[in-house]
């Protein structure tokens, strides 16, 4: 009895967040890019491309999923939540968004983190580097990008610490003076 090979879906997940990002959903549909996901196996491309006017709305529908060089992709605006796509990606390729970063951390998952250097304060670098320092992340540009996603899977990346609500208490105590 012959039996059918299996293909493996190997999934990288790009989220921009709530705001406009356009140099990373820009540079994640690039040639270049795309051939760093296919040399390094990526198979499939989920892309949250949030406010970007990269893709015009009535486009979403019509023209993806879409087939780029042999890689799947899927664009979309917005869901409820993020969180089954992390789960379900081999590798997150985010903004610096600090509930984007955590979950994809808390999941366990290969994270490259590219910040959005047109916000205010530019506070997304300040967590990108904080975070990349610790060994936590790999810190990217949208210039960078398929290098980093070219060198993602030799990373040695430290595991994020599980979170410990005793700490938050302790310092509510203390700062109450309850203790």
């Amino acid at each position: 009895m012959a039996t059918s090979p299996t293909h493996t879906t190997k999934t990288a997940f790009v989220t921009v967040g709530s705001t406009k990002f356009d140099a990373l959903i820009h540079k994640a549909l690039q040639q270049e890019t795309i051939l760093a996901f296919q040399e390094t196996g990526f198979t499939h491309l989920v892309v949250q491309c949030g406010e970007s006017t990269l893709i015009p709305p009535w486009e979403l529908t019509t023209l993806y999923p879409h087939h780029i060089s042999g890689i799947d992709v899927e664009i979309w605006k917005y869901k409820p939540s993020l969180g089954e796509n992390i789960l379900e990606a081999d590798l997150v390729i985010s903004h610096a968004g600090s509930g984007t970063i955590l979950e994809a951390l808390r999941a366990r998952k290969k994270l490259i983190v590219v910040p959005n250097d047109t916000l205010l304060d530019n506070h997304q670098e300040e967590l990108a580097d904080a975070l990349g320092a610790m060994g936590h992340v790999i810190n990217a540009t949208p210039k960078t990008l398929p290098s980093a996603i070219s060198n993602y899977a030799t990373a040695s990346l430290r595991p994020f610490p599980a979170f410990d609500g005793s700490k938050f208490a302790s310092l509510v105590d203390e700062e109450l003076a309850l203790s």
